[in-house]
């Protein structure tokens, strides 16, 4: 029987057992600290309550008092970070303090929750309880938000309801973006031809949304009809006209149209080749295999950083160079990168990169000098290292890497366990992996929209399935009954599944 026909039959059968380990385990958020007996033991139930009451604690919010230092409004609402949480009596308990509310400061506010994607918390504060009347800037910033959260239908119910008064080119135009996300073409080509009626003085904005829509629906033919309208109506393109452009040359080879139209960009002041654009046009030259081209962008990028952008492109910088194999050129931007603070995201990615070069002493190295740092420990770090010693059969570096991780402060992570789970079943260290399985069952939160056990689950089966160690399976699928990950209904249908599907073989 082959392997790859059992793992996704045991996903089909796993689906709906998947969705009862994400209610019953949901409210446990995240994993205290283990004990050093965590490889060679279950997790007591005990702990598992005692863990559960602690997040159910952290989702009920306290806000400090008028009196209390730093009581500014956003510092109230920053911690309260689950999104079912509301987040509106914290703007009810302001007023009645007899404080105010100025509209500068509820903009900064909802600009900064949508930026770390709080999405549901951003749309509270754009709801009519606000204090201060709406504006069309407000009804704008709202009609994305209603559709991240609620989906096209209650968008555009906002939008057919709101006052003529509030709406025009702006509004129409984010409804344009929406459509656009949504791959609507007609609807969104009836929102562009609405704005072309208008008689406003039209921008590049409602084009380059276009454009972008018919580049991912590989419509070459309306996206030069497109830039033909634009060059008549004497629309001058920016770098969000060009960049669709240059994918859509890339996704065709079409070496000569990328040439052009790079040069265009180069040459016209008003596309403003900023990094960004310089990072963009790498990829594309890099997509039709012009490697050359490709180094030459980059270092150009590189030359148009900006203190502003800095880190962020020089990791981006950094990961291209991992994925073109030059090491000595990862080397010299991590140096760079070193002239000042480096965050996690930064280590992460030169260890990533070091050992895809293989270079372990390295990604070593630098990982000896994150935790010299003092950061927030982090264990997706040492889940690049972890990864690599397991695959290499190198259990014991692994085991030791996770205890001094551990004894840091940090918490595993799911994948943690996970890489540790198929290490030690390869091993024949079974009842280890187990343990490792549980563990990560128990120490993660399990979203709705993720289902990472299954997936895990039907691989750690396969590795049991293929040593034709049914005793050890029915071993597992009872351990997962005890410990509520599944019901025994599920185990048992999973364990007769293996069992005759063994037979078979």
């Amino acid at each position: 029987m082959k392997l790859s026909r059992l793992t996704l039959r045991i996903q089909g059968v796993c689906r709906n057992a998947s969705k009862n380990l994400f209610s019953s385990s949901s409210s446990s958020l995240s994993s205290s600290s283990l004990s050093s007996k965590l490889l060679t033991s279950q997790t007591p139930s005990s702990e598992v309550t005692e863990r559960k009451k602690e997040n159910l604690s952290r989702r009920s919010p306290t806000f400090p008092t008028k009196n209390e230092p730093n009581s500014s409004l956003y510092r109230r609402i920053s911690p309260v970070g689950d999104p079912d949480i509301s987040i509106i009596p914290v703007l009810d308990q302001w007023v009645s303090e007899g404080r105010e509310v100025d509209k500068e400061s509820l903009i900064n506010i909802i600009a900064s929750l949508k930026k770390y994607k709080r999405f549901k918390h951003a749309l509270e504060w754009m709801t009519n309880k606000r204090y201060i009347p709406p504006m069309k800037d407000d009804i704008k910033s709202r009609l994305p938000l209603i559709y991240k959260v609620h989906g096209l239908e209650k968008a555009e119910e906002f939008y057919n309801n709101i006052s003529q008064i509030f709406k025009g080119y702006e509004v129409d135009t984010t409804l344009l973006y929406i459509y656009s996300l949504e791959k609507s073409v007609d609807k969104a080509e009836a929102v562009m031809q609405k704005l072309r009626k208008t008689g406003c003085p039209m921008t590049a904005f409602p084009y380059n949304i276009l454009l972008n829509l018919y580049y991912h629906i590989r419509d070459w033919a309306k996206m030069d009809a497109l830039t033909k309208e634009m060059a008549k109506n004497g629309i001058y393109g920016d770098r969000h006209s060009f960049t669709p452009l240059l994918n859509a040359y890339a996704a065709n080879s079409d070496i000569e149209g990328l040439n052009r139209t790079m040069a265009i960009m180069e040459a016209d002041p008003r596309v403003c080749m900023d990094c960004k654009t310089y990072i963009f046009a790498a990829n594309a030259f890099l997509k039709t295999g012009l490697v050359e081209k490709c180094l030459k962008l980059m270092k150009d990028a590189e030359m148009a950083i900006t203190v502003k952008d800095r880190y962020k492109s020089l990791n981006t910088l950094l990961r291209m160079y991992t994925d073109l194999g030059k090491k000595d050129e990862v080397y010299r931007i991590w140096k760079r990168l070193a002239e000042k603070k480096i965050y996690n995201t930064g280590y992460r990615r030169m260890i990533n990169s070091l050992l895809r070069f293989d270079d372990v002493e390295g990604a070593e190295r630098v990982f000896e000098e994150w935790e010299t740092k003092g950061l927030s420990y982090d264990f997706v770090i040492l889940d690049e290292l972890i990864d690599v010693y397991v695959k290499t059969g190198n259990l014991g570096k692994a085991e030791i890497l996770l205890k001094h991780g551990i004894e840091k402060g940090g918490n595993p992570t799911f994948r943690t366990w996970y890489c540790l789970t198929i290490g030690y079943i390869e091993d024949n260290q079974v009842v280890k992996g187990f343990e490792a399985l549980k563990n990560a069952t128990f120490s993660c939160r399990f979203l709705p929209f993720q289902e990472p056990v299954k997936d895990k689950l039907a691989i750690v089966l396969e590795c049991l399935e293929s040593r034709r160690n049914m005793e050890e399976v029915a071993g597992f699928m009872k351990s997962l009954e005890a410990e509520g990950i599944f019901s025994s209904t599920v185990c048992g249908r999973l364990l007769d599944f293996i069992v005759n599907e063994t037979s078979k073989s």
